[in-house]
Parts: structure tokens; sequence; C-alpha cells
């Protein structure tokens, strides 16, 4: 399968798998990674995700021009039917680490960019090379990408076209870590289970308020803020670590000058 997707106790790991091509997506490959974010998204089972690419020349370059580029050209493909794929609908709020090695441009960029979490190999490429092209990123980057960065970054980023060092992007905010490359899937995918072994309820709750509240007026936003960590306060693992903590503070102090 070109779109890998594998389970890992409550971590599923989405690969890209087309390394011969540096994981360009063809038009099959968009609609099979939006079929396994659904997947994902319906699969209580699964409390965090890593997004990599197979091998160690490219994360994703993006799509596949010899298939894209006619099909968008022609006017009969709307780019929006790849906003699955793109993780545009709303919905979708269990946490992604991207683990990146090697190339990551275009359509590769702009979805990493969908993602919550980024580890990146240091000699890991980042590029938009849309501009140069006649075109633009448009896989959810005009929107995103001034929403993570300062507003001058983003533009460099979209305007310039040039490739960017993993260590620019770590500068500029928009990467997590950088580690050498044998080690991004496996700080990525420990990342990932240490989440994963956290509440559900509260990790996927706050990822849901961060995406949903930005945009709202302050007031409305705070009582939506109030609605959704009630609903953390409220659940069983929230009553549990209460109750866990009350119980520490009930306990009796050391006599003076007992140590442990």
């Amino acid at each position: 399968m070109a779109i890998e997707l594998v389970r890992d106790g409550a971590v599923a790991i989405v690969r890209f798998n087309r390394p011969l091509k540096l994981n360009a997506l063809t038009l099959a490959m968009y609609d099979d990674l939006g079929r396994a974010f659904a997947e994902i998204g319906a699969d209580d089972r699964i409390n965090a995700v890593v997004l990599a690419g197979a091998g160690e020349r490219a994360f994703c370059v993006g799509a596949d021009l010899t298939e894209s580029i006619p099909a968008l050209a022609s006017g009969q493909f709307d780019i929006s039917h790849w906003d699955p794929a793109h993780l545009k609908p709303a919905g979708f709020y269990k946490p992604i680490i991207s683990a990146v090695r090697g190339l990551c441009m275009g359509g590769g960029f702009e979805i990493m960019l969908a993602t919550d979490l980024r580890i990146a190999a240091d000699d890991a490429v980042f590029q938009f090379p849309e501009v140069d092209h006649g075109f633009v990123p448009a896989g959810g980057t005009l929107v995103r990408l001034t929403r993570q960065i300062a507003y001058a970054h983003a533009m460099e980023l979209m305007l310039s076209g040039r490739p960017f060092s993993a260590a620019e992007l770590l500068e500029r905010g928009v990467l997590n870590r950088i580690v050498p490359s044998g080690d991004v899937e496996p700080v990525a995918i420990a990342l990932a289970a240490d989440i994963a072994s956290k509440s559900p309820v509260a990790v996927q709750t706050i990822k849901e308020a961060v995406l949903t509240l930005y945009d709202l007026p302050l007031e409305a936003a705070f009582a939506q803020e109030a609605i959704l960590g009630q609903r953390t306060f409220t659940s069983a693992r929230a009553r549990s670590g209460l109750d866990g903590f009350a119980a520490r503070r009930a306990e009796p102090a050391h006599p003076s000058g007992a140590r442990d």
C-alpha cells in the first residue's frame, strides 16, 4: 500500500510509502490518506498518530505532478477533493506527530502543517516551490501558516520559494525538535506513546479548544472554554485523578525530622 497504516498499541503510524518517487502523492494516495485519517478518527483504541515517510530521502514531496497538474489544470478536478488528506474538515482532534526525514516539499509540507508536533532530521529540507510554478500552496497553508508562526516568517516561506533547513524552521517555530536522521521516528513514536498514555478526553479537548476557539470573540471563547473544561472535569479519568490527589493531600505529614 502506498499509504500504510499500522497500529502500535494506542499509537497509529501512517506512512507515505512510495520511496522510489520521494513519496510523491498520486491521486489514489490522497484518497487513501483521507480514508486512513477517517479510520483513525473513528477508532477509540487509537489516542495518538505518527505521520512519516518511507525511506531516508523524503518525508513527502507533495503531489505527483504528472497526475495532479493535468487534473487541476483541466478545471474538472477541485482541490477541495483532497480536504480529508489535508485534514481540513473539523472534528479530528487526536494529536498527530510528524516524523520528517529528507525532503518535505509542497503538499508534503502542507500536510505536515496540519499536524500538531513536528520532529525533523537535522538534515531535512523544506520548501514551498509553488510560487515559482505559477500556483499557490492551497492545501491548508494559506490559512494555517500565519496562524502558526509570525507573519513575516510565514510570508518568506511562501513567497521566496527557496529551500529552508531544519535549523531555520526550528528557529521560526515551525518545528518542535531536530534530531539525527536515525532518531526521528523513535523520538516521534516515543512522544506519541507518552501522549497516548494520558487521558484521551483531556488531550483531544485541548486540541479541539485550540482549533475552535481561536477566532471567537473573547466572551464567547471563554464561555466555550468553560464548557470544554467541564467535559474533562467530569470524565472518569479526571475523577480518578482528582480522588487520588485528594487522598494524597489528606495523608498525615511526616513526623518532624523524618526522612523518606
